[in-house]
């Protein structure tokens, strides 16, 4: 049984994904680049957020993120990597440690690290029971390999291999995926059972 909401849902606000920010090419290494992102409601166009992000790694390595109601410097670290190169991270403003993202749940003033908004907020999977949850595990895992909401693939089958993927990688999904299935079954002889006349 799910618990009653008594904390923010931290996917209800809005999240930076420093990596998420590098992929995209807002956050270049060595650069200076300004652009205008947009957060959405997952699985629509609705637009809950938009901002404008300034990443300076010249000098002063840090990100300024400009919004309604918000203007945020957040400095950024460096971290040498083993096999040469560096990871970029976050210094959270709050708990001043790296990490690689940033919230700002619902009713909040600035983007801090899930860490120190403490219980003040939850996951969205902390709400709801368990077939939810198995539910959200395997709608994760079907976007993650590119189908998402594709109609045309059955949801009782794992989606096909996207061609960029690991064999391996893959295979670790599709057991995931037929792990949450067999619960959903579980849970769905469970309900029968209490269904069924006496």
């Amino acid at each position: 049984m799910a618990r009653p909401r008594k904390r923010v849902c931290l996917e209800d606000g809005l999240k930076l994904d420093l990596n998420q920010l590098i992929r995209d090419g807002i956050v270049v290494s060595g650069a200076l680049t300004s652009r205008t992102i947009f957060w959405q409601v997952a699985g629509s166009r609705e637009t809950v957020g938009v901002a404008v992000i300034t990443a300076d790694l010249t000098v002063c390595p840090r990100i300024r993120v400009r919004m309604r109601g918000l203007d945020q410097t957040i400095d950024l670290i460096p971290q040498r990597r083993h096999l040469g190169g560096q990871q970029w991270y976050f210094r959270c403003p709050a708990l001043n440690r790296r990490v690689s993202v940033l919230w700002k749940p619902p009713g909040a003033a600035t983007f801090c690290s899930r860490q120190s908004w403490g219980k003040q907020v939850a996951y969205q999977t902390q709400f709801v029971g368990r077939a939810r949850r198995v539910g959200i595990g395997r709608e994760r895992i079907r976007s993650l390999l590119g189908s998402g909401h594709n109609e045309s693939v059955p949801w009782h089958l794992p989606p096909a291999k996207p061609k960029w993927m690991r064999w391996a990688t893959y295979e670790r999904y599709v057991s995931r995926y037929n792990g949450y299935g067999a619960v959903l079954r579980g849970e769905l002889e469970i309900l029968f059972a209490r269904l069924a006349p006496s």
